[in-house]
């Protein structure tokens, strides 16, 4: 282990020291352009449309590649990726979490959503409810998920920037992400949904296009011959066989099992549930075009997550899962090393100018995302929490309420930022891929509970609304807070500290059903009945299109 450290770290100082220029050179690039989409983005009119659904002017494949942008984050390429590459066959697990959930998406929520909404979807949830209480617990927990979100992102750009700029300290990775927080606000506050969609698709053109050149080398390496590569991934590996089985990571232990199972109906729930991919459904003209961007958005992710595996069992093959290990403990810089040694190694000009491109790509990518969530959550403040509070009606609404809709995002893009900041500052330690495990947890549990109860059951009522999303929520919050993530093992939050007492890094397997409960309970409990009317109008609506915004 000491061995692996020593070359991994040296390997990385050469890189980084001797094409520094070049990396903050790309750098420099890509956020100029992205800030010249911005400027021209908010040279346009103002209102809450433009500003939260970008006009509804997208076509469905570049709606398809802004999805694919805000799903495939920092979590996808660099944690994903680092979970193979360290623990094989468990890390591919991830895979098709993130990819099985899509099915969900495009059969129960892409057209659904769109017809029933407008920017968010508490839009959806206070269809056929009382607004106020829905709206203040949906924008709950929106914001509440988004958050956990953007600081998987700014732990993998804190590692990441700062690994490519040559400084590996933690002063070093904190102006790291304090420069991410700052660009994410800019974009956002600035550019709106209209700016933010162009940074997606930008971005998501750059990382398939890097991915399919990593994916070509690393086949090349082994003249396509895929057991040639899961042979040497084993053996990379330090694990021998053992790698290509299950169990490596969620094998060892009753608990390590289970916590499998709460990660996968985690991931599978949860996508539905985020709320910066619900709106992006709103920035298409009509359902079928949402519909037709959910197909994009699944052939252009399934397509990138099989190359992922690829690029993790060749970070496995030809770093060695020790290497990965000594450099990041949580795995989050096993691409960069891969590209480092596919040009030619530390040293050589190739591997350090592929080293430095690739860096640019996963922080493009995590640049696009964190604009993204943070555009959703700050939407949550200013649609769903101040204009609850604000408007009597949405029949009544005027131009003034749209124009103050629009300067409480920009601040609150601001807060939200300063948050994601701090509670990132304390997070640097931990796999990107674990705290967006956790954000899906959220998502499943309290958002999606409340929506296919919206949708589906006639029954359902504003108690029993309000009860799914913090039945879900509160618990999903409360085990994440008491659990190994937090404290009580060497990678936790806080590693110094062990107040821990729920077993699972995932929460889903017992939020999840207490969502579902609390809404069944609710509902089951009010004295308010459901109004059959509202939920004839919701179905018609949401099956045709008829009254869609």
């Amino acid at each position: 282990m000491a061995g692996a450290r020593q070359l991994a770290g040296a390997g990385v100082a050469v890189a980084a020291t001797e094409h520094r220029g070049l990396a903050l050179g790309l750098f420099t690039v890509f956020v100029a352009v992205t800030l010249a989409i911005t400027v021209w983005a908010g040279r346009r009119r103002r209102s809450s449309e433009e500003f939260f659904s970008g006009g509804r002017l997208f076509s469905p494949l570049e709606n398809g590649l802004a999805i694919s942008g805000d799903y495939l984050s920092a979590g996808s390429f660099l944690g994903v990726s680092g979970l193979i590459a360290l623990y094989g066959y468990d890390g591919v697990l991830y895979l098709v979490g993130f990819l099985v959930a899509w099915l969900g998406v495009l059969l129960l929520v892409a057209e659904l959503v769109r017809n029933c909404g407008r920017f968010t979807l508490a839009d959806v949830l206070s269809a056929r409810m009382r607004e106020r209480p829905v709206r203040i617990a949906a924008g709950t927990s929106s914001i509440t998920v988004a958050v956990l979100y953007l600081v998987a992102q700014m732990v993998g750009a804190g590692s990441l920037v700062s690994l490519l700029a040559g400084g590996t300290s933690a002063h070093a990775r904190t102006w790291a992400v304090v420069g991410v927080g700052a660009l994410m606000v800019v974009y956002v506050a600035f550019g709106g949904m209209r700016a933010t969609t162009w940074v997606q698709i930008v971005k998501s053109v750059l990382l398939l296009g890097g991915t399919v050149a990593l994916t070509v080398m690393v086949l090349a390496r082994f003249h396509g011959n895929v057991n040639d590569l899961l042979r040497s991934a084993a053996h990379g590996s330090g694990h021998g066989a053992a790698y290509l089985r299950p169990g490596l990571k969620y094998g060892g232990s009753w608990t390590a099992r289970l916590d499998f199972v709460s990660l996968g109906l985690a991931l599978v729930l949860g996508t539905a549930g985020l709320p910066h991919i619900v709106s992006r459904f709103y920035t298409v003209p009509t359902a079928r075009a949402a519909r037709r961007s959910a197909v994009w958005a699944v052939g252009l992710i399934g397509a990138f997550y099989l190359m992922t595996m690829v690029l993790g069992l060749g970070a496995a093959a030809l770093v060695g899962s020790g290497a990965v290990r000594a450099s990041n403990a949580a795995g989050n810089t096993a691409v960069p090393l891969l590209a480092l040694r596919l040009g030619g190694g530390a040293g050589s000009t190739g591997g350090t100018v592929l080293f430095a491109v690739v860096g640019s790509i996963a922080f493009a990518t995590i640049l696009a995302v964190v604009a993204g969530l943070t555009l959703s959550s700050s939407a949550s403040v200013a649609h769903d929490l101040y204009g609850s509070l604000r408007r009597r009606s949405t029949e009544r609404r005027t131009a003034r309420e749209d124009t103050g809709e629009v300067r409480v995002a920009r601040f609150a893009a601001v807060g939200i930022g300063a948050v994601a900041i701090g509670l990132t500052l304390l997070a640097q330690e931990l796999n990107t891929a674990v705290v967006v495990g956790v954000a899906f947890a959220v998502a499943a549990s309290a958002n999606v509970p409340a929506l296919l109860y919206t949708l589906f059951w006639r029954r359902f009522t504003t108690r029993g609304t309000v009860w799914a999303i913090y039945g879900g929520l509160l618990p999903a919050v409360v085990l994440v807070a008491f659990s190994p993530v937090v404290s009580g093992s060497p990678d936790a939050l806080l590693p110094g500290m062990d107040f821990h007492w729920f077993p699972l890094q995932n929460p889903g397997i017992v939020s999840i059903p207490l969502g579902f409960l609390a809404g069944w309970l609710g509902t089951v409990l009010s004295r308010e009945p459901a109004d059959p009317g509202r939920h004839a109008e919701l179905e018609v609506r949401s099956l045709t299109g008829a009254g869609a915004v």
